[in-house]
């Protein structure tokens, strides 16, 4: 008779648009490699051409890529995606990273798996990354945060379940915020253990390894959620994603191209006064590659990844997560790009764009903590 195979780790990282999971994650998976375990990924989407999946996979992770829903709306479409990077070498630690606007994961992905796949996973405490520029504002019910109160609910339920939570980037935070940050959420969920790290430097990484690594019943604390406010504030959100290749004669700096991109936008959307929840955009060429993002209107843009590359050729990948409508923001997306790379005297080619607002989340499964 032959061994029952070891549980894989599943260990899944939420939170809002923008708040530096793909970073956090990519980060975890350098660390558990280093310690001789085998790493798969999982990322997720409302559509294809995710920046975050080719991103991680430019870093010479295993990614497989959950599109055209959340997690919890295409659960079996998670466990068949995990099983698929099993195929050929069964990792030891499974990464998700579901999609930044989604809730209730805890009832709907967590619990499934601990419930009905536990033979398989050992499923780790669910933590939530705090996006600190439009979190201290909600969090301080600041009428500028951006949003209507519906995108802002989803904001709030997302930290209401986690089993920790993490206030990240904080190496670009002043510490006076750190602790004003800090104290907002220990008042709002009180006994919800509170990190403070920067998944892009590694400041206080070490406190998130040693959480995640826990053993014990996690998952346990049932929350109510309204889905039509849920689905409300999902809705709020004009969804892109657009794959194209550029060319040109001359040599273009790969890291200004898509910085250009997101600044162009960036002044787009301010001139429009519609809020930004994420834009990102990745360049991908000959062996080298870039990450620019925007995370939120009252955010400088960022080269989150340079590569300091020339290049003659090209794929860039844009997502953009804006508060606007979706014909508005293939419009605007379109215009920004033809503008850029007409200044670069460079030819554009797309090969597909994708835009639309989120439908009703309908979960596949949504369970109740399991009896004591």
């Amino acid at each position: 008779m032959s061994a029952t195979p070891p549980t894989i780790r599943f260990i899944m990282l939420g939170g809002f648009l923008g708040a530096g999971k793909t970073t956090a994650i990519g980060r975890l998976a350098w660390h558990y490699q280093s310690q001789g375990l085998k790493v798969g990924i999982v990322t997720n989407d409302q559509a294809t051409d995710l920046v975050d999946t080719q991103s991680l996979r430019a870093q010479g992770f295993e990614v497989g890529e959950v599109p055209g829903a959340c997690f919890c709306c295409n659960f079996n479409a998670l466990t068949k995606t995990v099983a698929d990077l099993s195929a050929d070498e069964r990792p030891d630690v499974i990464l998700a990273e579901p999609v930044g606007s989604c809730t209730d994961l805890v009832a709907t992905v967590i619990r499934p798996l601990q419930q009905l796949f536990a033979a398989h996973f050992d499923v780790a405490p669910y933590g939530v990354l705090l996006k600190p520029s439009h979190g201290g504002r909600i969090l301080r019910n600041d009428a500028r945060a951006g949003f209507s109160p519906q995108a802002a609910y989803i904001f709030r339920k997302q930290l209401e379940e986690a089993d920790f939570i993490v206030i990240n980037r904080v190496d670009q935070l002043p510490p006076a915020e750190v602790e004003e940050l800090t104290r907002l959420l220990n008042s709002a969920y009180p006994g919800t253990p509170v990190l403070r790290t920067s998944a892009q430097s590694g400041e206080g990484f070490p406190a998130l390894v040693e959480l995640v690594d826990q053993k014990g019943r996690f998952g346990q604390r049932k929350m109510e959620l309204d889905y039509d406010v849920y689905a409300a504030g999902e809705a709020e959100l004009g969804w892109l994603n657009s794959s194209l290749k550029i060319s040109s004669n001359e040599l273009i700096d790969l890291d200004r191209l898509l910085m250009e991109i997101v600044t162009t936008l960036e002044a787009s959307f301010r001139e429009l006064n519609v809020e930004t929840a994420h834009l990102k955009t990745i360049g991908l060429a000959d062996g080298v590659y870039a990450v620019a993002n925007l995370v939120s209107s009252f955010s400088a843009p960022e080269l989150s990844l340079p590569s300091k590359a020339k290049v003659r050729e090209a794929q860039v990948i844009v997502n953009a997560r804006v508060a606007t409508l979706p014909a508005v923001l293939t419009e605007q997306v379109a215009a920004a790009l033809e503008k850029v790379f007409l200044q670069h005297r460079a030819t554009l080619h797309v090969q597909q764009t994708q835009s639309f607002q989120p439908g009703r989340p309908v979960p596949t499964h949504r369970l109740e903590p399991s009896p004591q």
